[in-house]
């Protein structure tokens, strides 16, 4: 049985992961170090560090971070810790008296490797990153830019799931290059033009796109116009249709457990019926996500697994995140 991971071959030769990197604690471990430690990650909103003393904190990694707008305007981000004033400087050290050769001055908030934003979203990197956000993810942000109508769309609404899958899964489900949507999501089924549907891979990101076609039902009305699904490496996803647009972050909780965020996006215009229908098609489409993903989790600890195949006309998106994988955590 293939227990091994070659990153370097053509996608025509290529396998997947080995089924133990989707359960092996170990591999929890490593990518939570090396794989999240060494990434830009979204963490938060433009929004919540608008004016200076605004802050957010989220945890990256395992690890408590802290996202602060400073008095002179500078957005920084630091490991969480004691009291800090917006620069980072130690202020308060609750019962530390009597403590020896302790100077606050040298004990202020250790700064992340970077932050920065992107349209609505702050990203941060807890190692200095090899690149900035924009080079990193360079075709996605000349695509953001180049689409106004998504840029002007207002956040409505956030929503949160627990799903009993490793958070490769989850990603390996939603880059399969639309090969699943057929069969598990029949009413979107009927929304895309699946003949065209297409991936572009790019180093950091990819894209998968379709024109939509009449529909029946919630999915007609609110998926019109094209289907664009960006994936950035490594948890997060922009989907986008016309006046409509969601993204996912996947989280790992554990080697077998992640939590998928939802964001909604919509008009300031918009009506509460339409945003309504649009988030419950959403709802069902991820539903039905929740419930191969789970199956797959399930299935990757049988004895007669060890690693799978790519389509190759369906999931060159799929072996790239699998080599973004393996030379991040060195399979």
């Amino acid at each position: 049985m293939k227990n091994t991971f070659d990153a370097n071959l053509p996608l025509t030769e290529a396998h997947t992961l080995p089924a133990r990197c989707y359960f092996d604690p170990a591999m929890a471990e490593a990518e939570a170090r090396e794989l999240f430690g060494h990434c830009w990650h979204f963490a938060g909103f433009t929004e919540e560090v608008d004016a200076p003393g605004k802050f957010f904190t989220v945890n990256i990694a395992g690890e408590p971070v802290l996202v602060v707008r400073g008095d002179d305007g500078v957005l920084r981000g630091f490991f969480n810790g004691w009291t800090y004033d917006l620069r980072g400087a130690l202020r308060g050290t609750p019962e530390f008296d009597g403590v020896c050769n302790f100077e606050k001055a040298d004990n202020g908030l250790m700064p992340l490797g970077g932050v920065a934003t992107l349209g609505p979203w702050v990203f941060v990197s807890i190692e200095a990153p090899t690149q900035s956000l924009e080079e990193d993810l360079a075709p996605f942000v000349g695509w953001w830019n180049a689409h106004q109508e998504l840029r002007s769309l207002q956040h409505f609404l956030r929503k949160s799931y627990h799903i009993k899958c490793n958070w490769k899964v989850y990603v390996d489900n939603y880059l399969d290059g639309g090969y699943h949507v057929n069969t598990v999501h029949p009413a979107l089924a009927g929304a895309i033009d699946y003949q065209q549907y297409r991936t572009d891979v790019y180093p950091k990101c990819s894209l998968q796109s379709s024109p939509l076609q009449a529909a029946e039902g919630a999915v007609g009305v609110t998926r019109t116009g094209e289907a664009a699904y960006w994936w950035l490496w490594p948890n997060f996803m922009v989907n986008s249709y016309s006046g409509v647009m969601d993204t996912n972050l996947v989280l790992p909780i554990g080697p077998e457990e992640c939590q998928v965020i939802f964001d909604f996006y919509f008009p300031s215009d918009s009506t509460e019926e339409f945003r309504n229908n649009s988030i419950a098609v959403a709802e069902q489409v991820q539903d039905e996500d929740i419930l191969i993903s789970e199956q797959v989790q399930r299935g990757l600890h049988s004895r007669s697994y060890s690693t799978g195949r790519f389509s190759v006309k369906r999931e060159a998106g799929g072996y790239a995140f699998h080599q973004l994988v393996a030379k991040s955590v060195c399979i």
